[in-house]
């Protein structure tokens, strides 16, 4: 193994979208086993220090991995379309009236029954974008049109939180 590989090429995983998350789990605690600096304290500080590089990059690599926007905005990275969301906000039309529709639909919830509709319209727009964002880099081999995928998942996410921050304030 080395620091600078992949993070697919250090778990062990086929550079795709879709992954098996148990196994992923799995081969994060076999690592993790390997790589833990108390089981280096023989070889001395400078093999401990070592090993405690090796924990970060492998526990860093985790977090992407298991995480379906972090894991598709890194393929995304890795096949040369980087996501550049601070600069690059262009949306589709339908997506951007489909947000006004959302924020509007959220600033005048007044119960929990309607944040439950939007929670519940909100969580079928991330699993089909979710979706696309597979099929355009497993299948299709688009990371381009995937990374404007990634953008609207990353509207999603955000304005997923602030719908729960809403539940909570009504919950009061």
């Amino acid at each position: 193994m080395n620091l600078a590989d992949s993070d697919f090429a250090l778990f062990a995983l086929p550079e795709r979208f879709r992954q098996d998350r148990a196994a992923l789990d799995a081969r994060w605690k076999e690592l993790q086993r390997e790589a833990h600096p108390d089981r280096h304290a023989a070889q001395g500080a400078a093999a401990q220090r070592v090993a405690m590089q090796w924990s970060v990059r492998i526990n860093e690599a985790y977090q992407r991995l298991k995480d379906p926007l972090k894991r598709a905005a890194y393929l995304c990275e890795q096949r040369g379309a980087p996501i550049h969301a601070e600069s690059n906000t262009a949306m589709p039309t339908a997506f951007l009236m489909q947000q006004m529709q959302w924020r509007e639909a959220l600033d005048e919830a007044a119960t929990e029954g309607e944040l439950d509709a939007l929670a519940t319209e909100l969580s079928a727009a991330r699993a089909q974008v979710l979706g696309a964002i597979e099929r355009l880099l497993d299948e299709v081999q688009d990371a381009a049109a995937a990374a404007k995928e990634v953008r609207a998942l990353m509207f999603i996410e955000r304005f997923d939180h602030d719908v729960q921050a809403r539940f909570e304030q009504l919950g009061q």
